[in-house]
């Protein structure tokens, strides 16, 4: 089939259908559409499209006992989800943080460990920076979720992202692992602490007096009303 012939057949709606053979119970039909799928995903135009939908299919999948053993079972499958997280699109990443986010809420105790055993801090670390907000938001309950106790600190302790993360670091076994978290977590914290300078320089500009503004008490008193 030439590449022309698949992007034709991707740009036409077939991906649908395909795709909801995937959950068919007839094996035979699921093995259809994982060729299908292959075969169509050859064309490096259709391989970001086809990510997206198979991923959007493992989130929703990810709801139901069935797909959640399937995805567990399988060597290497939470991993996947991981990888997708780190490396898809922003769309892919999205839906793959909340496949985990999906299992670590239906059951903490059973899935918390194989995901971060998988390595998948990192990859959370850079989504509540650099996702969608959806992934941002995902990535921050999902980081609260595998933090080594579920129950909230104490009015002394803050529950901040950095904290909660920290919590998590110290947990994971290998060297490798944890001083790439680490080195996450201290990117992460610059970003924010950019953030927060920007967010002063634009609220320092909103009163700074020019021949035409009212004086600058009057100013901050109008900012402080706000």
């Amino acid at each position: 089939m030439s590449s022309r012939n698949k992007i034709s057949i991707v740009e036409a709606g077939a991906l649908e259908p395909i795709i909801s053979f995937l959950q068919s119970q007839n094996s035979i039909l699921q093995e259809y559409a994982t060729a299908s799928l292959l075969t169509l995903s050859a064309s490096t135009i259709n391989k970001p499209v086809i990510a997206e939908k198979c991923c959007a299919l493992i989130e929703s999948l990810a709801g139901f006992d069935e797909g959640r053993i399937a995805l567990t079972s399988e060597e290497g499958g939470i991993l996947a989800v991981i990888e997708v997280l780190e490396n898809g699109s922003l769309q892919s990443r999205e839906h793959a943080v909340g496949a985990l986010l999906t299992l670590c809420q239906s059951d903490r105790c059973k899935y918390r460990e194989p995901i971060l055993r998988e390595g998948v801090i990192p990859g959370l670390l850079e989504l509540t920076v650099q996702g969608t907000p959806k992934s941002q938001s995902k990535a921050q309950t999902l980081l609260r979720l595998l933090r080594d106790t579920p129950y909230p600190r104490s009015e002394f302790q803050p529950d901040t992202l950095e904290n909660i993360v920290c919590n998590i670091i110290t947990q994971i076994d290998g060297d490798e692992q944890s001083g790439k978290a680490k080195k996450m977590l201290a990117e992460m914290v610059q970003v924010s602490m950019e953030q927060s300078l920007r967010h002063l320089q634009q609220r320092a500009l909103v009163c700074t007096p020019t021949p035409k503004d009212l004086p600058i008490s009057s100013c901050t008193s109008e900012v402080s009303s706000k």
